[in-house]
């Protein structure tokens, strides 16, 4: 299966950001254990962040022509305001899963909505860098 990673702003930076939150794993970490895990189960990945909107939405535009078949995104900040990054999603029929690492939902009441979940497949908050495992999995059908 093809599956593209996105990531959005700040990301990069984690393991230096706010490790009470978002832990002290760093981003070399995460793409690293997922190349790993798509390798082992023969998938082919492509992992992308961009702390810029319009990164983003190229990556989801390309995926509809390159024969993507599952986007996994953390859309960051993007997630409470990016009604552009929502359309670009909304715009493909590609399974997509909505990933946040920490618990959204326990945080400031402005992360508590988010506008392109409703365009995604599914969502997966609160568990770490693990959720992105677990939505490859899914997509996967593992």
């Amino acid at each position: 299966m093809k599956i593209l990673v996105l990531n959005g702003p700040n990301i990069n930076f984690l393991g230096i950001r706010e490790k009470g939150i978002y832990g002290s794993e760093d981003y070399n970490t995460l793409v690293t254990t997922l190349a790993e895990k798509a390798k082992n189960e023969d998938h082919e990945l492509e992992v992308y962040q961009s702390n810029y909107e319009g990164g983003l939405i190229d990556k989801i535009q390309e995926a509809y022509h390159n024969g993507t078949e599952g986007i996994i995104i953390n859309p960051g900040a993007f997630t409470h305001y990016s009604y552009a990054l929502r359309d670009a999603l909304g715009s493909v029929e590609i399974p997509k899963i909505e990933v946040h690492i920490s618990n959204v939902h326990k945080r400031e009441e402005f992360r508590h909505l988010s506008v392109t979940a409703p365009v995604c497949t599914g969502q997966v908050v609160g568990l770490g860098l693990k959720g992105y495992a677990l939505a490859m999995d899914y997509l996967t059908g593992r």
